[in-house]
C-alpha cells in the first residue's frame, strides 16, 4: 500500500470478486411469474390489466409482441413501472451473510499518513469497504498530491478533531459525530488538528 493512497484497500476488497452478468430477461416468463406471485389467474390478471384474455394468454407464451400501450396496461394492472417489466426478479433467497469484527481484530495496513483497520474482512464480494483509520497526517504538504479512487465515500468522525480537503470545496474541519459524503474521484485528503491522532470510520462503494 502507497504512503498516501487508499487505492490499494479497495484493489484488495475487489481482487476476490467477480463481474457481475446479468441474463436477458424473457418478457413471457418475466409477466407469468409476476402474475403468479400475486396469485391471480390469468383471467383476473387481464381483467386488472384491462387486457383480453387471449392478449395475455399469448404475451404470456410468447405468441406475440405486445404493444407499448399493452405493455403500460400490464404494468399499471401489476402495480409496477414498464420497466419493472424488463428487470430481473431480485434474489428471492435471502444470503444473510454476515460478519463481526471485535475491537481491534481488523486487518491492519499502516501507511505514513495513515493507519488503517479493514473491517469485515472475511466477506468476500463485498459492495462497501468499511474500514476505521487512524489519521496521522498533520500537513496536507505529508501527501504526494490528491488521493483519487473510483466510487462514493462517507466518513465519520469517531474521535478527534479533522480538516477534510477536497479537490473542488473549501476545507472543512470536522469534529466527533461530524460526517460527510463525497465523490471519491474528486481529490480528497484528511489530517488531524487535535493534539492526539484523530480516528474515523471510512465506508468506500466498491461498485
Amino acid at each position: 500500500m502507497s504512503a498516501n493512497d487508499p487505492k490499494s484497500l479497495i484493489r484488495i476488497a475487489r481482487e476476490t470478486g467477480e463481474s457481475a452478468h446479468v441474463e436477458p430477461v424473457n418478457l413471457a416468463e418475466r409477466v407469468r411469474a409476476l402474475r403468479k406471485e400475486r396469485g391471480w389467474t390469468l383471467e383476473q390478471a387481464a381483467n386488472q390489466a384491462g387486457l383480453a384474455r387471449s392478449t395475455l394468454s399469448k404475451i404470456e407464451n410468447g405468441q406475440m409482441s405486445p404493444t407499448y400501450e399493452a405493455l403500460k396496461k400490464l404494468a399499471e394492472g401489476l402495480s409496477i413501472s414498464v420497466p419493472q417489466l424488463f428487470t430481473p426478479p431480485s434474489k428471492a433467497q435471502v444470503s444473510g451473510r454476515m460478519a463481526v469484527t471485535k475491537s481491534g481484530d481488523g486487518q491492519s495496513h499502516a501507511t505514513a499518513t495513515y493507519e488503517h483497520e479493514l473491517l469485515a474482512g472475511a466477506l468476500t464480494k463485498k459492495q462497501m469497504l468499511p474500514y476505521r483509520a487512524r489519521i496521522r497526517a498533520r500537513r496536507f504538504e505529508e501527501f504526494d498530491g490528491w488521493v483519487r479512487h473510483d466510487g462514493e465515500e462517507f466518513l465519520f468522525v469517531l474521535t478527534g478533531v479533522i480538516r477534510l480537503y477536497t479537490e473542488f470545496y473549501e476545507p472543512v474541519e470536522l469534529r466527533r459525530g461530524d460526517s460527510a459524503y463525497y465523490d471519491a474521484s474528486m481529490g480528497h485528503n484528511v489530517v488531524s488538528l487535535s493534539e492526539e491522532d484523530a480516528t474515523i470510520l471510512w465506508v468506500t462503494s466498491l461498485s
